[in-house]
């Protein structure tokens, strides 16, 4: 049975596999078991447009202070948070909590191989409402080559 659910998880991971072609990964920038290690996945959408890549990621119970966005190796975007979800303190004397359902990992992190053509100069990142947005600019086409035709003497 598990083989059949194995395959199942892989044919409708079908997004995660569109990212890897859309973004490959070299074995030096692969995301390792080990590196990730104690880290929970953060659920991503991305969406390429004509001028920018733009991440949109879940990030429910976290402000922006918690989460921090960097660029590394030169083309990798992470995106970690070492918050925790802050529960609501009751004040009542009295009152206590019969039950509790919502316990997030204690760290989140996701990293994604940029293209050649993303612009890791340009990149802005706000939190509203449980997403955290993330916008990286493409870089322009190069300019097409001239040609200049030479008369011979």
């Amino acid at each position: 049975m598990s083989r059949v659910a194995d395959a199942m998880n892989h044919w409708f991971s079908f997004p995660e596999n569109i990212e890897k072609l859309m973004f490959p990964a070299s074995r030096t920038h692969e995301t390792h078991d080990n590196e990730n290690k104690g880290f929970g996945s953060i659920p991503a959408d991305i969406l390429d447009t004509p001028k920018e890549f733009i991440f949109y990621l879940d990030v429910p119970g976290l402000s922006k202070s918690d989460i921090q966005v960097t660029v590394e190796d030169e083309n990798t975007l992470v995106i970690k948070s070492g918050g925790k979800r802050k529960r609501d303190e009751v004040d009542e004397e009295g009152c206590k909590y019969i039950r509790l359902e919502r316990k997030p990992p204690q760290k989140l992190m996701r990293k994604f191989r940029l293209p050649e053509n993303a612009n890791v100069s340009a990149i802005t990142a706000k939190c509203e409402n449980g997403v955290l947005t993330v916008v990286v600019e493409k870089l322009p086409p190069p300019p097409k080559p001239k040609t200049v035709e030479v008369a011979i003497a």
